[in-house]
């Protein structure tokens, strides 16, 4: 709360310009709230806020988390980057930020960590260490916000880069959950097929 003498905020939090259902993209184009463009690039920011969640857990052990929290650091910039490209309908080549050079660093990060994690025998539950089962959740919703791009991309023109992104994301975010397990010694917890 701002008292008297205190600076004002630099931008006010709300605008009510979304009081009719309807709001504005870069550019200034006003949309309904439940344009799949808008449901794309929300469901991108809710996959930073579970990120942030998964943050919040590595942090409780920074010694053995410190390299995933790196990772997870720079894919919630990288998802920043994504959103202001979806929430942007025509080619601006300021908001073109996810490259293949970005694909690439997830790959890489995948690869790095993978080396490290035995291999995989049978399917394995979202199971474990909090930290892990966050980066679990995260991985659920960013296979949603891939499905709700490649619908989008159906009406739309988006740049091929970003779906691929995302789907790499998600291979990035399943092996980080196995390895947050991994170096709280925690062990994969394999699923058991019922009986039948």
């Amino acid at each position: 709360m701002l008292t008297a003498g205190s600076r004002k905020p630099l931008m006010k939090i709300y605008t009510k310009t979304g009081d009719t259902g309807q709001t504005s993209l870069f550019g200034g184009q006003r949309v309904e709230k439940d344009h799949p463009r808008l449901a794309t690039y929300g469901t991108v920011d809710e996959l930073n806020a579970h990120l942030g969640l998964a943050r919040a857990a590595l942090a409780t052990n920074p010694a053995s988390f410190s390299a995933i929290d790196n990772s997870v650091a720079r894919v919630q910039n990288e998802l920043f980057d994504l959103g202001a490209e979806l929430a942007t309908p025509t080619s601006n080549p300021r908001t073109m930020l996810i490259q293949a050079a970005t694909i690439t660093a997830l790959e890489d990060d995948i690869d790095h960590f993978e080396q490290a994690l035995p291999p995989l025998k049978a399917f394995i539950l979202p199971a474990g260490t909090e930290a892990s089962c966050r980066l679990h959740i995260a991985r659920c919703v960013c296979r949603r916000a891939e499905r709700e791009l490649a619908q989008l991309m159906r009406d739309e023109s988006i740049r091929g880069e970003l779906i691929a992104y995302l789907n790499r994301l998600s291979d990035l975010l399943f092996v980080l959950a196995r390895a947050a397990n991994h170096q709280a010694g925690v062990g994969d917890v394999e699923w058991q097929k019922s009986p039948g």
